[in-house]
């Protein structure tokens, strides 16, 4: 049966840059070792001689031929933005300590 620690919840959820309350690590922990457990079932299933799939319809990827064609007018573009800067998007700094630039 697959355990996983208290640590190593509060590890993950450090990686994931989440914060959570105690309430909430018991819930995720209970639910890490559900899925862990569901794994541990899905690996007790014998898949021999079944080909590996990606979807379970088959879904043909729409192509169209590759043919330069003009680009797309820059001011048209971003016409339509919340914000732009002459032909830029402006968007939200997302990465914080980077110095403005």
């Amino acid at each position: 049966m697959a355990r996983i620690s208290r640590d190593e919840v509060e590890r993950v959820v450090a990686l994931a840059r989440l914060s959570m309350d105690e309430a909430e690590l018991t819930r995720a922990q209970s639910d890490l070792l559900a899925i862990l457990e569901y794994v541990e079932t899905l690996e007790g299933l014998d898949t021999e001689g079944v080909p590996p799939t990606s979807h379970v319809l088959p879904m043909p990827t729409p192509l169209r031929d590759d043919e330069p064609a003009s680009p797309l007018d820059p001011a048209l573009a971003v016409a339509n933005a919340p914000e732009a800067s002459g032909s830029a998007f402006v968007v939200p700094k997302v990465i914080a300590g980077e110095e403005e630039g």
